[in-house]
């Protein structure tokens, strides 16, 4: 692919819905799409626990968002913008359902000699990561915040981006999410 056919910009929500507060990149993504409209230039894609299914997505795009829970030794909630190469071989979202995480497909082009795109995680520090199917009261105190954050590094790259007048809620993204019809 050469890169005039490339995304500008992909931001891609990971994580594990089945397993609490790790999968707030999955619903804070799905609440972008769902509340925001981007330019043609921006990707939102809900990567899921995809691991190695996202090593093309690396490929196909010029800068990435990765939105995520993050294990930081800090108090739940708080937030990290963090360049992607500071975090190489922690494979972000690995193990458990994530055996492949998406920064370990950033570790794997490398190895490979294949470019890889700028990439940013913005993270938040889960208050629990157990089985089961929502957010902590904890994390979810702190969603408009994270929402808040991601926007503003958009608008610090250059991109505007506008709220659509009817918002769906956190809870419904949750329930969509969760038990899709």
């Amino acid at each position: 692919m050469n890169s005039t056919s490339k995304n500008k910009l992909t931001i891609v929500g990971v994580g594990n819905v089945l397993q609490l507060d790790d999968g707030i990149g999955v619903y804070a993504i799905s609440f972008l799409e769902q509340n925001y409209t981007f330019t043609s230039a921006i990707k939102c894609i809900n990567g899921g626990v995809e691991g190695m299914g996202l090593l093309n997505l690396l490929s196909e795009t010029d800068h990435m968002i990765i939105l995520d829970a993050i294990e930081i030794d800090d108090e739940a909630g708080s937030i990290y913008v963090i360049p992607a190469e500071e975090l190489s071989g922690y494979g972000l979202s690995s193990g458990g359902a994530h055996e492949i995480g998406i920064l370990q497909c950033f570790d794997m082009l490398e190895l490979q000699g294949k470019p890889t795109p700028e990439a940013t995680v913005i993270g938040i520090v889960p208050y629990r990561v157990s089985f089961d199917i929502a957010l902590s009261t904890e994390l979810e105190a702190h969603f408009d915040r994270y929402i808040r954050t991601i926007l503003h590094h958009l608008s610090t790259l250059g991109y505007d981006v506008s709220a659509l007048e009817n918002q769906v809620t956190l809870s419904d993204i949750i329930q969509k999410v969760n038990y899709p019809s």
